[in-house]
């Protein structure tokens, strides 16, 4: 039997040297395998964040709403008037200025009198003379010297004198021009040396104690307003400040052309710094309620119907509501919602029933964290 020995050739080594390259770059190859995979996880996890839209949210929560009507109106006077003059003559003293407070009967302007004066004389005088004729003709008319005609002649002659003296003294006493009402000098246009010219107009007076303001409201407000109820001011001109009055009187038809009636509020202009003129916004309050849920009316969709997206567990839902009493930047919601429930402010535009959000600033998460830096600062104070 015969044996045969291999002893190692050329060709053999080569073959060793391609199974060790072999499997080295195997080995390679699976230690690259883990990395690369590691990569591509993050990469569709990074994927999934991009996937969640970032959103601002609020909490439903109770509070005090008001339901209220309003508008804007520029406040009036309640009594206002343009004083004149009822004779004609030189002003020799102007008495009052502008801005000046007045009361009704206060002498403003003093005319010159002489010629009104002289009217008086001469009437009086003529008013005499028939007195005395007119007395005399009593004494003879028993006598039968005087008909009884003449003496009822002299009688009408006597009236007629009389009414001119009266009509001459009233002349006299405008010559002085008097305040028809109290109030502010809110203008003039008279100096002295100034000829005034009857029926002029020289001076105007504004009461501005009480001052209104009239509000044009749609005819489905009617039964809602009525007298005696609580009205907010704010006026352009004195911002950051809220003045307060009531509903003074309410027109009892409605206009057919515009279809609505007529509301007139009233303020105290003396007490509240108020002035004709100015122009404010306008609120009546007609109803309150004291623990009503509300939200921001921001989280209102404009899609039609009331609705919300209502955020949990990371997703939103389109929730339907029944809308309340609207105040300021608050709206109550009377069906739909619950106290606590996140919903969206901001971001709303890009999001659909269902879709992954990320919320930018908890509420919830805001309100632990500023009463837990809030704690030590009340300790550290105590302290002191």
């Amino acid at each position: 039997m015969s044996h045969q020995t291999f002893l190692p050739g050329p060709r053999s080594g080569l073959c060793a040297a391609a199974l060790l390259l072999l499997s080295t770059s195997l080995l390679l190859s699976g230690c690259a395998a883990g990395p690369n995979n590691e990569a591509k996880a993050a990469e569709t996890k990074d994927e999934k964040k991009v996937d969640a839209v970032p959103v601002e949210v609020a909490v439903a929560s109770h509070r005090a709403v008001a339901a209220s009507y309003t508008g804007t109106a520029a406040l009036e006077p309640r009594a206002e008037s343009q004083v004149v003059a009822k004779t004609s003559g030189v002003a020799l003293a102007v008495l009052v200025e502008e801005g000046q407070r007045v009361s009704a009967g206060q002498p403003l302007v003093r005319l010159d009198p002489d010629r009104a004066r002289l009217a008086v004389a001469q009437s009086e005088a003529q008013m005499r003379k028939l007195e005395n004729n007119y007395q005399r003709a009593q004494k003879l008319v028993g006598q039968q010297m005087v008909s009884a005609a003449d003496v009822d002649q002299l009688r009408y002659d006597l009236e007629n004198v009389r009414a001119q003296y009266r009509l001459a003294t009233l002349e006299l006493s405008y010559t002085t021009v008097v305040a028809p009402i109290s109030g502010v000098i809110a203008s003039r246009s008279i100096k002295t040396g100034n000829f005034v010219q009857i029926n002029t107009p020289i001076f105007r007076i504004v009461d501005n104690s009480r001052l209104e303001a009239t509000l044009n409201v749609p005819e489905r407000e009617l039964a809602t307003l009525r007298a005696g109820q609580p009205v907010t001011l704010s006026a352009d001109a004195l911002p950051g400040q809220a003045f307060t009055g009531v509903v003074d009187r309410i027109a009892p038809v409605v206009d057919s052309g515009s279809g609505t009636f007529r509301v007139v509020s009233a303020f105290d202009g003396a007490a509240q710094s108020l002035q004709p003129g100015m122009f404010g916004r306008i609120r009546i309050d007609y109803d309150q309620r004291a623990d009503a849920l509300v939200v921001p009316r921001l989280a209102l969709l404009d899609d039609g119907e009331p609705a919300v997206f209502r955020v949990r567990e990371g997703k939103v839902a389109r929730v339907p509501v029944k809308l309340g009493y609207a105040e300021g930047p608050w709206v109550e919601i009377r069906e739909g919602l619950a106290a606590g429930d996140q919903i969206v402010t901001a971001g709303k535009v890009a999001l659909r029933d269902g879709t992954a959000v990320q919320v930018i600033a908890d509420p919830k998460a805001k309100a632990k964290t500023v009463t837990a830096s809030a704690k030590p600062a009340e300790k550290a104070g105590s302290t002191q």
